[in-house]
Order: C-alpha cells, then sequence, then structure tokens
C-alpha cells in the first residue's frame, strides 16, 4: 500500500483569485462546486460536453468559460487547480494523470484516494472560513462543519476579534422575550461583549450565558433623577466605549419601535463612537402570532397600525390622531396601553369603533409566563381589571383577534370576558 493512502490531509487555503482554474465536467458536483470558486475569483473554465442549466446560466451571465467538448490533453495547461468530475472513469483518470505531471492540484469526485487534494466540508459566517477534512468521512465532515458554523452564529462559541476589533456600541433588538427570539447577528455580538447595558424588557435569559468578564449592567438601576433616565444611559455607553469596550445596548423587541434606539444612536455619533443597529423582532407582531392572532388577514383586515399607548387619548403630549384611527377598519395594535386601556377604548369608541369590536389582550407574550385574555372595546377595561393584566403586554384590536377560533386555536392560558 501507498503510504500516502494514510497520511492526513495538510490543510491549507487557497487563494485563486485571477487564477486558472479548470473545471472537468458540468454536471451537479460542478454545480456545487462553481459558486465557491467564483467567489474566490478564480478565472473558471468549464470543460464538458453538456451542462447542467445553472452552470450554462454561469456561462451565459459570463461568470466562467464553457468549453463544449470532452476533455483533452493539455486541457490543464497551466492551470492552478482542477476538479474532476465527470461520468466517464477513464477522462477522469487521464485528467488526474494530467494533473499530477504538471503538479496541479487536483481534486477527483469520483475517486479520493487518487486525488492530489480533498474538498472540506466549508461554511462561512462572520468573515471566517470553517473547512473541515474528516479522512473520506463526508457526512462526518459536513457534520462537524455545521456544529461549529451554527456555534459561531448563535455565539454558543465565541470567536472574539483581536487584530480588527473596532471598539463601539452594538444597539441589539432582543426580540420579544424568548431567548429563542434573538437574531444571529444580535446573539453573536452579544456573545463577543466586554460590556452589556441591558432593559428589563429584553431576553434576560441569555444573560446568564455570557462568560463571567463580561459586565452586565441593568439600565433601570443606572443612578439618574426622575428626569435624566435617557441621558444617563447614553453616558454610560459613551463612557464604556470610550475605555475601549465592545458594549451591546441589548433592548427588548427592537431597538426602532418605541425602543429610543435613534436617541442613542444620535447621542453615540455625536460622541465619535461607532455605531452598529441590529434590528429585532417587534412584539407588535410577534407577540400577537404567538398568541395565534394574525396582524393582517385576507378578507378580514388589509392594515395593521402600531400605536405607542404611553400617553392616554386626552394627554397634551399624545402625539396620535385617535379619531383617524377609531375610522379605520384594519387591525390596532397598542403597545405599552394597559394602564390606560380604559380611556384607548372609550376613544376609539367615541371615535366610530364598534363597541362589539374583539379586543385581545397578550401578557409576557412569547415566555414562558404568556397568558391572553380576550374581550371586547366595550369590555375589556373591566376584564384587564378582573384578571389582573400587568405590563408588559400586547393588545389587539380588530376582527383579526378572531380569526384563529375563539381565543386562539393555537394557543394555551386564555381568559375570556
Amino acid at each position: 500500500m501507498d503510504r500516502r493512502d494514510d497520511a492526513p490531509a495538510y490543510p491549507v487555503g487557497l487563494r485563486l483569485a485571477g487564477r486558472r482554474v479548470v473545471v472537468v465536467g458540468g454536471g451537479q458536483v460542478a454545480q456545487r462546486r462553481l459558486p465557491a470558486l467564483l467567489s474566490a475569483g478564480a478565472d473558471v473554465v468549464v470543460v464538458a460536453p453538456e451542462v447542467t442549466p445553472s452552470v450554462e446560466a454561469m456561462a451565459d451571465a459570463g461568470e466562467l468559460r464553457w468549453e463544449r467538448r470532452p476533455y483533452r490533453s493539455g486541457d490543464l495547461a497551466e492551470a492552478w487547480y482542477a476538479l474532476v468530475a465527470t461520468r466517464d472513469p477513464a477522462a477522469n483518470a487521464a485528467a488526474s494523470a494530467e494533473a499530477e505531471e504538471r503538479r496541479v492540484w487536483c481534486v477527483r469526485s469520483d475517486n479520493a484516494r487518487e486525488a492530489s487534494a480533498w474538498t472540506p466540508a466549508t461554511g462561512r459566517t462572520d468573515g471566517l472560513t470553517v473547512a473541515v477534512l474528516s479522512g473520506g468521512d463526508p457526512r462526518r465532515s459536513a457534520g462537524v462543519r455545521d456544529a461549529v458554523v451554527e456555534g459561531l452564529r448563535d455565539g454558543t462559541l465565541v470567536s472574539p476579534r483581536y487584530r480588527d476589533r473596532t471598539p463601539g456600541v452594538a444597539l441589539v433588538g432582543g426580540g420579544p422575550g424568548d431567548p429563542d427570539l434573538i437574531t444571529v447577528r444580535g446573539r453573536r455580538l452579544l456573545a463577543a461583549a466586554d460590556v452589556v447595558i441591558a432593559d428589563r424588557l429584553g431576553p434576560r435569559d441569555l444573560l446568564d450565558e455570557l462568560p463571567p468578564h463580561v459586565e452586565v449592567i441593568d439600565a433601570a438601576k443606572i443612578p439618574y433623577g426622575r428626569a435624566m433616565a435617557q441621558e444617563a444611559i447614553n453616558a454610560a455607553l459613551i463612557e464604556h466605549a470610550k475605555a475601549g469596550k465592545a458594549v451591546v445596548r441589548l433592548k427588548g423587541g427592537d431597538p426602532f419601535v418605541f425602543g429610543r434606539g435613534m436617541e442613542e444612536a444620535q447621542a453615540l455619533a455625536a460622541a465619535g463612537i461607532p455605531v452598529t443597529v441590529v434590528p429585532g423582532i417587534s412584539s407588535s407582531i410577534s407577540v400577537p402570532g404567538a398568541a395565534g392572532i394574525p396582524v393582517t388577514h385576507r378578507g378580514v383586515a388589509h392594515e395593521f397600525t402600531v400605536v405607542s399607548g404611553h400617553f392616554a387619548p386626552d394627554d397634551a403630549r399624545s402625539l396620535v390622531d385617535w379619531p383617524a384611527l377609531a375610522r379605520m377598519r384594519g387591525t390596532l395594535v397598542l403597545l405599552m396601553a394597559v394602564e390606560r386601556i380604559g380611556a384607548i377604548a372609550d376613544a376609539l369608541i367615541a371615535g366610530g369603533r364598534p363597541a362589539g369590536t374583539p379586543v385581545a389582550v397578550v401578557q409576557e407574550g412569547t415566555t414562558a409566563a404568556q397568558r391572553r385574555v380576550d374581550a371586547t372595546l366595550a369590555s375589556v377595561a373591566r376584564t384587564v381589571t378582573e384578571e389582573g393584566v400587568r405590563p408588559p403586554a400586547v393588545v389587539v384590536v380588530g376582527d383579526v383577534v378572531t380569526v384563529g377560533g375563539p381565543g386562539g386555536a393555537y394557543t394555551e392560558g386564555n381568559v375570556h370576558g
């Protein structure tokens, strides 16, 4: 036995930009491999009498050159790398032999032992390339590749940057509460943070996964006067970022949906701090969905409006045109409205919205404590009081509330009033 059969492969990354690469064969194997070669900037020539429609489309678009003929001796002249993947074993053997003679690294799809190079199972994320070789077991390679890439993407594997890391602040939307509903990018930035300044409505369970050296600051406990809450948070973000730390501002939902994210971004920009904004899943659509309520539904609602209930309709500080909302036929989603739901319901009824309009109040949506209370505009204030509903909760007003059946056919823990 040739001692090369048992020797491990030596891993190396090929820089193929502008260099000639020859692909012998135009079938499914070539179709899978070509996008990565093109992404690497290789000057690709495909030699094959026939190719798949996808490969032909690449040729038509000018991404590669297609020689419409079988392989012949001399095709690998001046090549740096070759992929041999035809259905003809004799042609594969001949091309492989030419590659050996010309000292061209060659991958063979039909006989890995006769090849001078192997294609690893490859994945890419956040500027990293993960390549795995397992000595002839491609399924094992792919499984390890997938596990590593997924871990890097969701933050369970931490790969902090050192050479090119830039201190700054990431405004991360944590989603509606379930830690699984944060975005992949948000979770990755959270895992690489030095300091995390978190809202009470953010996905708190994620904080337990952070390494011990990460400083976690509860934004609700930053010392400030009654009117200085946001200014104090801005100051804390700037202070830690200027100290060279990677800072994550972890917010519930989406940073720019009633989250004051732009205020923080503007303050950081004024201080010369780099800012990254990571959108999050807003509770305005995710919480109703988790409770079995579509905010739109064909034939029922063609629009939905998200409204802040932070100020009551008769409060001079309110910017909401409540009479206009009352005249609309679509869905209203009210955030921060539990404490003022009675006044809001009265304003909607006074503006023309029927008193019998279905209403659902979903408390602590997407978490283990989620519960849904159903009512109408006429009864919602009384129902919320009787059932002891407390913030955080999302209020949905409109006929979509009953689309999924009474109380939502796909949820548990519902109360009807």
